[in-house]
């Protein structure tokens, strides 16, 4: 069976805004994992969503599984280089926090929320709990407590817990691990206190990823740029919903997701990177 159209035009959409802040390997190697990702006619479809040739995304799967030198620095359009964090051109730090924000299963009750986005975020953030789990890095788990009883995020309904993949996760790395419960968008409005965790185990870096993009995983990633952190926001690895605002403005998950990544990285509160980016920097 092949790739579907939808999957296609949410490829399209991602690569159209990470592009832009990638330099043509790492563009490389961001193709090549979404070919990995979707299997079979995988690199086909990749090819169509992001306008280029078979052979450039087949490029790029030879080199991940090559297992080449890490990626370097992520430019912006116009510019030769943009400051990054000097973990991200050795490896993220050793002692780097993944902050899983807000994976529940409310999430999947669409009736609620409505058509989302990125259907390979559970999977890009399943990914990087192993990836983290298994080089006994710090793991953070955020719950959202919700006080809105019509919430399906409200404490003591099924949606309230953790998915299925992430429960499964929990206790089994050998790093530090902490449960973190909110009833705002910030994790770091929680208990316990996720900045004193923080600064208590020496932790200067961490990455983002969860839902939704424009919400939680947002707020969080700009509350931690404005407290001093490194902060790197795997888009692919968050999702979001369509969203009506005022003067009957609706935009789509897609769009909010590409305005959240714009303020994020070009306002300076976090690097936006990609799954693939982490999954080989952690290995160093």
């Amino acid at each position: 069976m092949g790739v579907s159209d939808e999957v296609r035009g949410q490829l399209a959409v991602k690569f159209g805004v990470l592009f832009p802040h990638l330099d043509e390997r790492q563009r490389r190697l961001l193709m090549g994992a979404e070919a990995r990702i979707l299997g079979h006619s995988g690199i086909r479809a990749v090819a169509r969503a992001a306008q280029v040739s078979e052979t450039t995304v087949r490029k790029g799967v030879d080199e991940l599984e090559a297992g080449e030198e890490p990626l370097g620095r992520v430019r912006r359009p116009g510019e030769r280089d943009l400051d990054m964090p000097t973990d991200m051109q050795t490896g993220i730090a050793r002692n780097a926090a993944l902050v899983v924000v807000d994976v529940q299963k409310g999430f999947d009750e669409e009736a609620f929320w409505g058509p989302r986005n990125n259907l390979a975020a559970d999977e890009n953030i399943a990914v990087l709990i192993a990836a983290w789990q298994e080089t006994d890095r710090p793991v953070v788990f955020v719950r959202h407590d919700s006080l809105k009883l019509e919430s399906p995020l409200r404490p003591g309904y099924e949606g309230n817990d953790f998915k299925e993949y992430v429960q499964a996760r929990r206790g089994l790395g050998s790093g530090p691990e902490l449960l973190v419960t909110k009833t705002v968008n910030s994790a770091f409005y929680g208990t316990p206190d996720l900045d004193a965790w923080f600064k208590e185990a020496g932790i200067t870096q961490f990455v983002v990823a969860g839902i939704q993009t424009n919400m939680c995983a947002e707020t969080t990633a700009r509350m931690g740029g404005n407290l001093g952190y490194q902060v790197l926001f795997p888009l692919d690895a968050t999702h979001t919903f369509d969203l009506t605002g005022p003067f009957g403005w609706r935009q789509s998950a897609d769009e909010l997701a590409t305005a959240s990544a714009t303020s994020l990285h070009g306002g300076g509160f976090a690097k936006v990177v990609t799954t693939a980016d982490l999954l080989t920097a952690v290995q160093e």
